[in-house]
This record gives structure tokens, C-alpha cells and sequence, in this order.
């Protein structure tokens, strides 16, 4: 069965976490810290200049986890990110030649919204599998409810914005399948190799949505 977004947003609750790898040498202990913490999809940014070759040596060394491609802004980076072994690709925006991009790659494909008009441009392009960027706290948790009504079995990932003291608070939302951060794994964590907090901080945002879903 091919991979889907759904899934990979359904796997990825609680938290997908969006990883800066500056330092490649960092890539394994990095994702062996957040598989430690009960993570097991994984975001890597083409922020840095050898992400890929960071995404690439994780799928190798971690055969189980997910890991996907993240800002994802030039049409070029799907085929490079599919070539590199990416599960998923992830974009700030959407638009018609990403999309079409995203499509001769065959990745499953998490574009960037923030607005009804931004939704319904992505719904044409058939995605319902979404992410809300950036999502700033108490307004795209309004947001996020408004666009319940209208987009009807639309899933959504916030991201930008999203921390521990309001992750409930977008994971009690029935649109929203999971969330996306930094804050899992900082840069300043990453550089200090601190990885034993890397996985106290996933084990904790995974221990928070256990006790939501005990109650919902």
C-alpha cells in the first residue's frame, strides 16, 4: 500500500517534529535521541546546506522512521529530496508549480496554508492533508476552528508557533491530526548534544497528548 499524508500525519501524533541539522556528523545521534522519546516521523528542513545528505544517512541508519523533506520552496528540491529517500515532502505555501512538482515526484506532499483562499487553491490541487503556517498562538487556533465548518474532513498540522504550553490547546482541535515544532529539538539542544533532553522533550509532548486522548 503507497504511503499517503493522512497516514503520515496519523503516524506522526503528537508532534512532527522540524529539525535544523546544521552539522551532519549530528544527523544520528539526533534521530536516535527523538526515536528514544517515542518519535519515529521526522521533519528534516532544506534550511541547511547538507540536509540532505543528513536525511539521507538517517533513512539509512533508521530503516523505520519516516523522514520527510521540509521547505520545500523550489521545484527542483522534490526530485532531489525523493532521490535522497524521502518519505514526504513538506512546503511553507502552495502553489501551482509546487504542486505539480510535488506530483511527478510521487512524494506524499504537506503544503503550507493560512488562509481559506490558500485551502481552497490546495483543495483543486487535490490535498487534504494541509499545514497551517504559521500558526501564532491563540489566532490560528481561532483560525483553525473557523475553517472546521466550511472544510469538512480537511486534516491540518500547525506549525510555527506551536509549544508545549499550548499543544493541547491545538491537539484538542478535531481538525488538527498533529502538530509541528522546533522546540522537540532546538538548534541550541542539537549543538550542545544534549540528547538525553532532546528525548526527555519528546517523551514528555507524546506523555501530553496521552493524557488528551485518555480523556477525549
Amino acid at each position: 500500500m503507497s504511503l499517503t499524508m493522512d497516514v503520515v500525519l496519523q503516524r506522526a501524533r503528537p508532534v512532527l517534529p522540524v529539525l535544523v541539522i546544521e552539522d551532519i556528523g549530528l544527523a544520528l545521534d539526533l534521530a536516535g535521541a527523538l526515536r528514544a522519546g517515542g518519535i519515529d516521523v521526522l521533519e528534516v528542513t532544506l534550511r541547511a546546506p547538507r540536509a540532505l545528505d543528513a536525511l539521507a544517512a538517517i533513512r539509512k541508519e533508521f530503516p523505520d522512521l519516516l523522514v520527510g523533506a521540509g521547505t520545500l520552496i523550489h521545484t527542483e528540491q522534490f526530485l532531489e529530496a525523493r532521490d535522497a529517500g524521502a518519505h514526504f515532502a513538506v512546503s511553507p505555501g502552495c502553489t501551482e508549480r509546487l504542486a505539480a512538482a510535488a506530483e511527478d515526484s510521487g512524494l506524499p506532499y504537506l503544503p503550507g496554508v493560512m488562509t481559506p483562499s490558500e485551502v481552497l487553491l490546495a483543495l483543486e490541487y487535490g490535498y487534504r492533508s494541509l499545514k497551517l503556517f504559521p500558526a501564532n498562538g491563540n489566532g490560528s487556533v481561532k483560525m483553525l476552528k473557523s475553517l472546521k465548518g466550511p472544510f469538512t474532513g480537511i486534516r491540518f498540522c500547525p506549525t510555527g508557533g506551536v509549544t508545549p504550553d499550548n499543544l493541547l490547546t491545538f491537539l484538542r482541535l478535531p481538525n488538527v491530526a498533529c502538530v509541528g515544532g522546533t522546540w522537540i529539538a532546538p538548534t541550541s539542544l542539537i549543538r550542545a548534544r544534549a540528547w538525553d533532553q532532546i528525548t526527555q522533550l519528546a517523551s514528555e509532548a507524546r506523555e501530553l497528548a496521552g493524557s488528551l486522548e485518555l480523556h477525549s
